[in-house]
């Protein structure tokens, strides 16, 4: 990502400010993994969209009109010692020169001069209950201001949360950001592709996860945008399966749930497909249900309608196939108002998708669906879970999970299916397999 779309960022943000007003955004904490050890540090997306700073013990301050610069960055001072071991720190110079900073300190004398930057401000833009530590630090140098107000200093009077403005600006994204998810959904694509390929009846769920990563990782991918799913047979019925320890038995399906982060933008793709390559008559049925479920709801995809409409056409989708097969009884509309389907398909059909895999923005805007607009990303996961042991379903239908998930962009006119490269459909999914054999 450039300098120049960050810069676009802030200009935005500081836009949206007034006179009076402060915005205070800390980076994310180092989590330890065990003992002595931490985890790869990965910057908070909201701190990283406006800075892209990847440091951490680094916190960024926006002051509209501020004669020595709007952007404050607090951040680590150089250490020659600390960086042979855990490499270079940009300091303060570097957080001016390459990371635009108009003004940088070290992060240690924060609470000398932050509280003094806050000064007769009216208003401080900052989010509570992220980092409670942080928290309580910030209302000290409120306090701390206060505490001075017969000396003539005037303490700002209220708390916006930053939230609502930043999550906004993230919801829309720019064809610079768009560029990156392309690219983790190229990754992406490249990684099932090999999954499918290499399946085979015998392997553990595990070794199809190492399969991703690789690809994954030989293609620029630093890590997965989250915790890969790998669910043979029964495991595909729940939903967040990451264990990926068992067999993959000839005649499973296998449900992959997997996404690239590419310059800190998610992928997010489900495909589901029989281990042994070829889909058995119950299994097809059910997938061409899935399948039609999502054709439908990508359709709804458009300028104009609402959140709700692609899952409102993916339910009656799902809801018409399950009747066909049987897994329903009943009239078509009193299914839907009574969400019958709720037993076989009981979570929404997407997300917006972004930074984070689930990433931010409001689905209702008062009590009203929101709007799609051009620069919104989602994904489309339809699926149906039938665990063994369902109660009055043949066993023909037992122990079959299916969920097809792509990524979508809303344009202009209509919408861009980021993750369409993929096979999706029966034929397709068989002959990619069988191209690997």
């Amino acid at each position: 990502m450039s300098q120049k779309e960050f810069i676009r960022r802030r200009k935005q943000l500081l836009k949206m400010l007034e006179p009076g007003d402060i915005a205070i955004l800390p980076a994310a904490n180092m989590k330890i993994r065990n003992r002595d050890v931490e985890y790869r540090y990965r910057p908070d997306s909201d701190f990283y969209y406006l800075t892209g700073f990847p440091e951490p013990e680094a916190v960024a301050v926006f002051i509209p009109g501020r004669k020595h610069g709007e952007y404050v960055l607090f951040c680590r001072e150089r250490d020659p010692v600390m960086e042979t071991w855990v490499g270079k720190r940009a300091g303060q110079d570097g957080a001016c020169e390459e990371y635009g900073a108009s003004d940088s300190f070290p992060i240690n004398d924060i609470d000398d001069i932050l509280p003094g930057l806050m000064e007769n401000t009216e208003r401080v833009f900052y989010t509570m209950g992220n980092n409670s530590k942080f928290d309580t630090r910030v209302i000290q140098w409120v306090n701390t201001l206060r505490d001075k107000a017969r000396s003539g200093v005037h303490a700002p009077g209220e708390f916006v949360n930053l939230d609502h403005v930043l999550h906004e600006m993230r919801l829309f994204k720019s064809a610079t950001e768009v560029k990156a998810m392309r690219m983790a959904a190229k990754i992406s694509v490249a990684a099932h592709q090999r999954a499918m390929r290499v399946c085979q009846p015998g392997m553990y769920e595990y070794e199809l996860e190492a399969e991703l990563q690789y690809e994954f990782t030989r293609r620029g991918s630093p890590s997965t945008a989250y915790s890969s799913i790998v669910g043979a047979g029964n495991n595909a019925c729940t939903l967040h399966y990451i264990d990926n320890c068992d067999v993959m038995n000839d005649g499973d399906l296998v449900l992959i749930d997997a996404g690239a982060e590419y310059d800190y933008y998610a992928a997010d793709i489900t495909r589901t497909f029989p281990v042994n390559g070829t889909y058995s008559k119950a299994q097809k049925a059910l997938y061409e249900v899935v399948l039609a479920a999502q054709t439908a709801a990508i359709e709804q995809l458009k300028p104009d309608n609402h959140w709700n409409d692609p899952h409102e056409a993916a339910v009656r989708a799902m809801t018409e196939g399950l009747v066909d097969l049987g897994l329903l009884k009943g009239r078509l509309p009193t299914l839907i108002k009574n969400e019958a389907y709720k037993r076989f398909y009981m979570h929404r059909t997407g997300h917006w998708l972004g930074m984070d895999v689930h990433d931010v923005g409001d689905y209702k805007l008062g009590d009203e669906w929101r709007v799609l607009e051009k620069g919104m990303v989602m994904t489309v996961e339809p699926g149906l879970y039938i665990p063994l042991g369902s109660k009055g379903v043949a066993k023909k239908w037992q122990g079959i999970g299916i969920r097809i998930e792509d990524d979508v962009l809303v344009t202009k006119s209509g919408h861009d299916v980021l993750t369409g490269a993929l096979a999706s459909s029966v034929d397709e999914v068989e002959a990619l397999m069988a191209s690997g054999n």
